[in-house]
């Protein structure tokens, strides 16, 4: 993904909008294949990143608001951090390359590529159903990648032919023996918490994988642990929105 992307700027646009929530709702997907590609000896992934709104108040002027990518994507449950690829055009509250710490709330898009596949885009969709076919394929070629039916945001690969990708990613199913073995030698870490308080149970709650949740609990991790935040690992899988984590790390069912 070149760093000069074309950004898209707010509009009084219900489809875009529609689009915007839908990216937000959809995030989850986002985080739990990057959590996924961070463990990968070989790299999977073409491009990861987020678009996110920036807005600037000018004063007698209506905010200004202006759409622009981050990479380097990191999220704790809470927040999103980045690397700013746009150099902004409007907003001079930021500039490229800087690193942006945002909540989930602006985020207005994201993207994921595998071998040339693309994964999200929901306004980058919407845009491109407004687009003829000659300026799609332009569109598609500027990026490098194939955006596929403009009527179908995928968020998980594969997610057609098996829909039960949607709920936990087939790494995640894969990984268990190993992540037995990763217990088996270092069991004190299945309750070290980090700088945040969280434990792996946050974190992988967060990224949505039962398995691995599965063999920590069965290892002795504490489902009752809060980080500094006052949060378990069920409350960032109730609000990021994993309910097939729920029942294994609900801290009132009896263990």
């Amino acid at each position: 993904m070149s760093e000069q992307q074309p950004v898209f700027y707010a509009k009084d646009d219900l489809e875009m909008k529609k689009a915007f929530q839908k990216a937000q709702q959809n995030f989850r997907y986002f985080w739990r294949e990057l959590s996924w590609e961070r463990r990968r000896i070989v790299p999977g992934l073409d491009v990861a990143c987020v678009k996110i709104a920036f807005t600037q108040v000018v004063e007698g002027q209506e905010p200004l608001v202006e759409h622009m990518w981050v990479n380097d994507v990191v999220f704790d449950g809470e927040t999103i951090r980045g690397v700013l690829l746009n150099e902004p055009n409007h907003v001079t509250h930021v500039q490229s390359g800087q690193t942006v710490v945002v909540p989930l709330s602006h985020v207005s898009d994201w993207l994921f590529a595998r071998e040339g596949k693309t994964f999200g885009g929901f306004s980058i969709q919407a845009m491109r159903k407004e687009m003829s076919h000659e300026e799609r394929e332009a569109h598609d070629d500027a990026w490098g990648f194939d955006f596929g039916d403009y009527n179908q945001v995928l968020v998980a690969a594969g997610q057609n032919e098996h829909p039960e990708y949607l709920e936990e990613h087939p790494m995640s199913v894969n990984m268990r023996e190993k992540v037995s073995e990763f217990v088996k030698q270092y069991p004190n870490e299945v309750n070290l918490a980090d700088e945040a308080g969280n434990t792996v149970l946050h974190r992988e709650a967060i990224a949505g994988n039962k398995t691995p949740i599965e063999v920590f609990i069965e290892a002795g991790a504490d489902i009752h642990a809060k980080n500094k935040l006052g949060k378990t690992a069920y409350d960032y899988a109730m609000e990021i929105g994993w309910p097939h984590l729920l029942p294994l790390l609900d801290p009132s069912a009896i263990k």
